[in-house]
C-alpha cells in the first residue's frame, strides 16, 4: 500500500503504518496499537451473504476478515505482496509442492458456546468451498487431514504454489464452526452461527453495521473496540462525509484523486492499496443483436478508451490491455484492436447492420456514468443508438447470473469492473466454460480456453504461465465482447491519526487499522 500525506505528523503516521502493514507481525502491530474509540468507515451497500461459499465479495470478504479465523493474511515486500501466517495459528509450512502443514494458536474460540476452534473445522470450511459457488478457488485442494485438535494438512492434489496466496489471504479461506454450521442448516446469509474474531457483527439494513469488541476473543486487541460503517452508496457522498469529519477513511474517486494529490488539506493522507481492478465493457454473444462477431468487433474499434481515461478518470488510471493487472504474470502491453471508426463503420457495413440500437447498463457512480456517456457519443459516430441505463449494485450484480432471474436474457452492454488477487489465476477463472450464465456474463465458451485455464494453474515455470495467460486473453479479446477500459487504484484518503489496513485488491481489514 503506497501512502502519502502534507504534515510531518503525517508523514510519519503514515510511514508507521507502513511498515506495520508490510514488514512487522501482525501480533506485533496489534501489541504496539492503542486501543479503544471508534472507527468510522464507509460500506456503499448492505452484506447480502456473509456465507464464503455464496457471498458476492468486496464488503463481505471485509467482515469475515473481523469475524472469522484466516490461517494466512497479505503481507507488503518492497512493491509486491506476500503472505504471512495469522495469529490465529502459530505454524503454517508448505512441506512441499502439495501439503501445508498447519497448526490453531491455543485458546480460540467460537461465540455461542460452539467451543474451541479444531482442525476438524477446517477440515469443514476448506472442503466444503469445493462445492461452492467460489469451488475455482479450491480446485486444487484434495482433502484436509486432521492429525490432532489443533493440527492438520492441507492436501492439494496437485502443484500449486499462489494457493497460500490466493485462496488462504482471501475471502474464501474464512474457516466457520463446523458444529454451529450444522445448527444453521448448512448455510447463512447476514448472520454469522458463530464467530472468531476481535469483533461481534451487527447490522441495520440500509444504515451501517457495527463491528464490537468480541467479549470471547482471546488474542491481540484492535486498535479500536468499535468500528462503524455507514451505508453511503454513492462515492461522492462518502467524501462529503470524510472531509466534514463524519469518516476517517474512506475510498475516493478518480477526480478527488486528482484534486487530493494536488492540494492535499491538512490532517488528510492518502493510502493506495494497488491496481487489482480490470474494467471492461462486455457484450452478450448471445443476444439476437449482437451474435455477429463483426458488429461487436466494429464495437471494439468505435470505443475511444485515452478519452474515457482522460474524461471520466481525470487520467488517475492505467489503461487495460486486458483482464491481468499490472504488476502481474500474464499482463499484456496492447490490445489486438485499435481506436478505428472508419474500420468500425466498415465492419457494420459488411455485417449489413444498421439503426443498431442498444442499451449499456452500468453501476450509478460517477466515473462509470461518464464513461457510459463516452461510449455512448463514441459510438453514436458509427451510426449505433446507445440508452445508458444506471443501476443500484444490488440489482446490477444480479442481471447476468441466471440464478437471480431472466435479466441475463435481455442483456447487451455493460460496464463491469472486477477485482482480483494478485495472481492470473484469480481472473481468469470467471470465463471458463462453467461460469456462463454465472460470471461469464459474455456467454461464450472456448475448449482452448478452459484448458489453458487447468494449464495456469498447474505450470509453475514463469515465463509459461506468463504465455498462457496472455494467449487466454487473446482468446477472450477474439471474441470481440471486450472492450478494455483501465485498471483503477483502489485509493482512500484518511486522516493522518488512523493507519489504513487493506488487501492489494482494496478490501478493508478493520482489526490491522492502526492509531497513529
Amino acid at each position: 500500500m503506497k501512502h502519502t500525506g502534507t504534515t510531518r505528523r503525517g508523514f510519519l503516521g503514515t510511514t508507521a503504518a507502513l511498515g506495520a502493514l508490510g514488514l512487522a507481525p501482525a501480533w506485533t502491530t496489534a501489541a504496539f496499537a492503542q486501543t479503544g474509540g471508534t472507527l468510522r468507515l464507509r460500506i456503499d451497500g448492505d452484506n447480502d451473504v456473509l456465507d464464503p461459499g455464496f457471498m458476492t465479495g468486496g464488503i463481505e470478504i471485509e467482515a469475515q476478515k473481523q469475524c472469522l479465523p484466516f490461517l494466512a493474511q497479505y503481507a507488503r515486500d518492497g512493491d509486491t505482496f506476500t503472505w504471512e501466517p495469522t495469529y490465529f495459528v502459530t505454524k503454517l509450512e508448505q512441506r512441499d509442492a502439495t501439503h501445508i502443514d498447519f497448526e490453531l494458536a491455543e485458546g480460540l474460540v467460537w461465540s455461542n458456546g460452539y467451543g474451541p476452534v479444531m482442525a476438524s473445522d477446517v477440515k469443514f470450511s476448506y472442503e466444503r468451498m469445493k462445492d461452492s459457488d467460489w469451488s475455482g478457488y479450491f480446485d486444487a485442494l484434495d482433502h484436509v487431514e486432521v492429525t490432532g485438535d489443533r493440527t492438520g494438512t492441507i492436501v492439494l492434489n496437485k502443484p500449486f504454489a499462489p494457493f497460500i496466496m490466493i485462496t488462504l489471504c482471501h475471502g474464501p479461506g474464512a474457516v466457520l464452526s463446523e458444529k454451529a454450521m450444522a445448527d444453521a442448516g448448512g448455510k447463512f446469509t447476514t448472520s454469522f452461527p458463530a464467530v472468531c474474531g476481535p469483533y461481534t457483527y451487527e447490522a441495520t439494513p440500509g444504515q451501517r453495521a457495527v463491528f464490537s469488541a468480541n467479549p470471547d476473543w482471546t488474542g491481540p486487541k484492535p486498535a479500536f473496540d468499535r468500528v462503524e460503517c455507514n451505508v453511503i452508496t454513492e462515492v461522492k457522498a462518502a467524501e462529503l462525509a470524510f472531509e466534514a469529519g463524519e469518516l476517517d477513511c474512506t475510498e475516493v474517486g478518480a477526480d478527488t484523486l486528482a484534486r487530493y494529490t494536488k492540494d492535499m488539506p491538512e490532517g488528510t493522507g492518502i493510502a493506495v492499496a494497488g491496481e487489482l481492478q480490470y474494467m471492461w465493457m462486455g457484450m452478450n454473444t448471445e443476444h439476437p443483436k449482437l451474435q455477429d462477431i463483426r458488429v461487436r468487433k466494429a464495437i471494439q474499434h468505435a470505443v475511444d478508451v485515452d478519452t474515457i481515461l482522460q474524461g471520466a478518470y481525470s487520467g488517475t488510471t492505467a489503461k487495460s490491455h486486458g483482464i491481468i493487472c499490472p504488476g502481474l504474470t500474464g499482463q499484456r502491453d496492447s490490445a489486438g484492436y485499435n481506436y478505428d471508426p472508419a474500420k468500425a463503420r466498415a465492419l457494420l457495413d459488411e455485417a449489413g447492420a444498421s439503426g443498431l440500437e442498444l442499451t449499456l447498463r452500468t453501476l450509478n457512480n460517477q466515473e462509470r456514468m461518464l464513461a457510459a456517456q463516452i461510449i455512448q457519443a463514441n459510438l453514436m459516430q458509427i451510426g449505433i443508438t446507445v440508452k445508458v441505463l444506471p443501476l443500484d449494485s444490488g440489482p446490477f450484480w444480479e442481471m447476468g447470473q441466471e440464478s437471480k432471474g431472466d435479466t441475463w436474457q435481455d442483456l447487451e452492454l455493460w460496464l463491469m469492473r472486477f477485482g482480483t488477487t494478485p495472481d492470473p489465476y484469480e481472473a481468469t477463472q470467471w470465463f471458463t466454460s462453467d461460469q456462463v450464465g454465472i460470471w461469464n456474463w459474455e456467454r461464450w465458451t472456448d475448449e482452448e480456453y478452459d484448458r489453458l485455464y487447468q494449464d495456469g494453474i498447474n505450470e509453475t515455470d514463469p515465463q509459461k504461465r506468463h504465455d498462457i495467460y496472455v494467449r487466454m486473453q487473446e482468446i477472450m479479446e477474439n471474441t470481440g465482447a471486450y472492450v478494455w477500459i483501465n485498471h483503477e487504484p483502489e485509493a482512500f484518503v484518511h486522516s493522518t491519526a488512523v493507519g489504513v489496513n487493506a488487501a492489494p485488491s482494496g478490501e478493508l481489514n478493520y482489526r490491522r487499522f492502526t492509531k497513529t
